[in-house]
């Protein structure tokens, strides 16, 4: 008998489990969508997560815009990262509000304009973008309910347009961000350069002569330092980056810099790699983070 009634327990609680999950309502991914870019000259690619409530109401939600990684595209954070997954878990343990996931492709921009003029990533999603997608879907528009967040170029991403345009967002998440020191910069093998940052900030460059007036206008550490402080606080941000992770140097030091200016941050270094099994288990405390800049007081 008890060896039933332990089996029956067990069926039970397995039961319980599952139903419980069965039960989260689940949002709307619509992948592959496009918007016309004049600035760009094309159609760019987004993806966007609504919330199982959004069709049925008739509410204005808050927005983050989820920023992908280098060679990965608007699709990345739903294929690999789950991020509809815990966003609908989330909202139904009410541990988040309900909100909107914009992800668009930026392909491998870094997310700035280039040297030349010829790719205005930036110019895109500030003059274009955000307006469409605001226009096109039920946003609420003010600072405070709009954050944004990335992962590795994502993440740089994430800090240039929260560091650049701080009127913008109320929180910034940034994974693994692909932020380097000078000395990095400095010393990068011009492969290396070539390969990541010659299309956006000049190709064969060498040593100092990476440091262009351009480029500086797109580093965290020097943005950080030239800017209005009280601006830059006025941003919730919140880094997170693996033990293990190659991109360790830059946020380190950012953390550092960020505490030696009494910026307020949180910063996270968790056991892992620069993968997308430390970002997916990352991102429940991330969208926490900034759920608190969304809820009312």
């Amino acid at each position: 008998m008890k060896l039933k009634y332990l089996l029956f327990m067990f069926l039970l609680i397995m039961g319980l489990s599952i139903n419980t999950k069965a039960q989260y309502s689940r949002g709307i991914v619509k992948e592959g969508l496009t918007v016309p870019s004049n600035i760009l000259g094309k159609d760019v690619r987004y993806t966007i997560y609504l919330p199982f409530d959004y069709e049925s109401s008739n509410r204005y939600y808050p927005v983050v815009y989820l920023l992908h990684g280098y060679t990965d595209n608007d699709i990345a954070w739903i294929q690999f990262g789950e991020a509809n997954m815990t966003a609908d878990e989330l909202i139904a343990k009410h541990e988040i509000p309900s909100m909107i996931l914009v992800m668009p492709d930026a392909g491998v921009s870094w997310f700035v304009n280039n040297y030349d003029g010829t790719v205005r990533y930036e110019d895109f999603f500030f003059q274009e973008f955000i307006s469409y997608i605001e226009q096109h879907y039920r946003i609420l528009v003010e600072k405070r309910y709009r954050a944004v967040a990335g992962l590795s170029m994502g993440g740089y991403g994430a800090l240039v347009f929260a560091l650049k345009h701080p009127d913008m967002f109320s929180s910034c998440v940034a994974f693994s961000p692909g932020i380097y020191t000078d000395d990095q910069i400095i010393k990068m093998d011009t492969t290396e350069w070539n390969r990541l940052f010659g299309v956006v900030f000049g190709p064969d460059l060498k040593g100092k002569d990476r440091l262009t007036k351009q480029f500086l206008a797109n580093d965290p550490f020097y943005i950080v330092k030239n800017s209005e402080l009280d601006k830059i606080k006025s941003v919730r941000y919140y880094t997170d980056i693996g033990d293990d992770d190659f991109l360790y140097k830059g946020s380190s030091y950012f953390h550092v810099l960020l505490r030696d200016l009494n910026i307020p941050h949180e910063y996270r270094v968790r056991d892992g790699n620069h993968n997308w099994t430390y970002w997916r288990t990352g991102l429940p405390e991330a969208m926490k983070f900034i759920g608190v800049s969304f809820h009312q007081q």
